[in-house]
């Protein structure tokens, strides 16, 4: 794992410094490398592999230009000796070499310097007595950042569509409304341009009606037109989009489906997982069944539809695979359906120390029956702290008026106050009480 070792007591224990072995405090851009454990099976020791896995920490200390790796080492001979020698005197004996310590006498062998006794570090060492060395190996090759560069913020920049639900009399129409609000974004020099959940039913007030469940299926036949439309309005506008969600039909059942569009021209999609009754009722939506994150040129991202914001698990799923930002395209046809989600999603950017992004669709579809009117009130939330708006809420449109509204989010800030903040949820979870998992053998998958 990789800390900033100078952030630590030099007296921690294994428990702290690892978060109990979970290492959820792992950062990617600290300076030391932790070495938590390493061990030979009985049957290939005496073989160097020992030796050879320690060449292979410094070599990716090398490689990732670290500045030194830091190891806690246990000292299983000790007990043999402590009636004679303090744990300090035992090291020294051992560094003489007048003392074999399987553990210390190899670190030595390998490079390693004593910093210091640590005491209480593995309460469950008998052997060692709880007490453990300090040790390190420094990175000569390291190359310290200058001093003078440091990042203050790492901004990303939102444009949110709350997308208006009027007739239109073609696909046409409709693209021509899509790529304006994808024209409005960048010329924000937005990162992100997201539209609403099936915002593309409005291509329903052209098609002939017919029973909700097969109307959706005709909608359907547009998901060729729908991507291709959206991926080049990505590219052309060299912004990423969420597109909203589409029902896509696939070996014959109807999917609700979010899709990602890269600026770089590549695509995405996220399944809607929990499917309200509703949308079983009048339409037979089938449930999708996998999770994900998304890797953007401004971070890791996760999208969870409308009614998945409201089950707390799949938000600290994507919080724990890395996401930074989640994403809600929604449709709630009256107040009390959207404040589900307004809620939900605040609660989910508290719980998570991450970044909340809601978009509806307004307006009403006057002829087009399950879809016909709408509620909604896009916005941006974020943590609850001193370094975040007053009220957790980046930015927020007026109710049920098609407009958009671009905020900027700073994943620096988001980092730092993971780490430091008035409250710090994710590093203070009880995971020796409890734990959330998720299953990967689904029989859908």
């Amino acid at each position: 794992m990789i800390v900033t070792f100078d952030e630590y007591d030099d007296q921690h224990s294994w428990d702290e410094i690892t978060d109990r072995g979970y290492i959820t405090n792992h950062d990617p851009e600290g300076s030391n490398l932790y070495g938590m454990e390493v061990m030979t099976h009985p049957d290939y020791r005496n073989m160097k592999v020992g030796k050879r896995l320690y060449n292979a920490r410094k070599a990716l200390v090398q490689k990732l230009n670290l500045e030194s790796i830091v190891i806690g080492g246990r000292i299983p001979n000790y007990y043999q000796y402590a009636n004679d020698l303090t744990p300090k005197k035992y090291a020294e004996e051992v560094m003489m070499h007048n003392i074999y310590d399987p553990i210390l006498t190899f670190q030595i062998h390998n490079g390693f310097v004593l910093k210091r006794i640590i005491k209480k570090y593995l309460p469950e060492d008998k052997a060692s007595l709880e007490y453990a060395t300090l040790m390190e190996w420094n990175n000569i090759e390291y190359s310290p950042p200058s001093k003078r560069h440091f990042k203050t913020a790492f901004p990303v920049r939102i444009c949110v569509v709350q997308y208006m639900m009027k007739k239109i009399n073609s696909f046409k129409e409709f693209a021509h409304q899509c790529e304006y609000y994808v024209d409005v974004g960048s010329n924000y020099k937005s990162d992100f341009v997201v539209f609403p959940e099936i915002f593309t039913t409005q291509l329903l007030s052209f098609i002939d009606q017919d029973t909700p469940s097969r109307s959706i299926r005709k909608l359907a036949t547009f998901t060729e037109q729908y991507i291709q439309i959206f991926t080049d309005f990505a590219v052309k506008y060299n912004v990423n989009i969420i597109g909203g969600s589409h029902f896509v039909e696939e070996a014959g059942n109807i999917y609700n489906i979010a899709y990602l569009f890269r600026r770089d021209g590549t695509i995405e999609k996220q399944y809607k997982i929990h499917i309200t009754p509703n949308e079983q009722k009048w339409w037979g939506i089938s449930t999708g069944d996998e999770i994900k994150v998304f890797d953007t040129d401004c971070g890791k991202i996760s999208i969870l539809i409308c009614y998945d914001i409201e089950f707390p698990e799949l938000a600290r799923l994507v919080t724990e695979k890395g996401a930074n930002i989640i994403f809600t395209p929604f449709c709630t046809d009256e107040r009390q359906g959207y404040l589900r989600v307004r809620y939900c999603a605040q609660a989910r950017a508290v719980e998570n120390q991450i970044y909340t992004v809601i978009a509806g669709t307004v307006g009403n579809l006057t002829h087009v029956e399950n879809i016909d009117i709408q509620y909604a009130q896009s916005a941006i939330f974020t943590p609850s702290d001193f370094s975040f708006p007053r009220d957790g809420i980046m930015a927020e449109c007026t109710p049920n008026i098609e407009m958009v509204m671009v905020g900027d989010l700073d994943l620096e800030l988001l980092k730092r106050s993971r780490k430091t903040g008035t409250v710090t949820l994710l590093k203070n979870r009880r995971i020796d009480l409890y734990e959330l998992r998720e299953k990967k053998n689904h029989p859908n998958r």
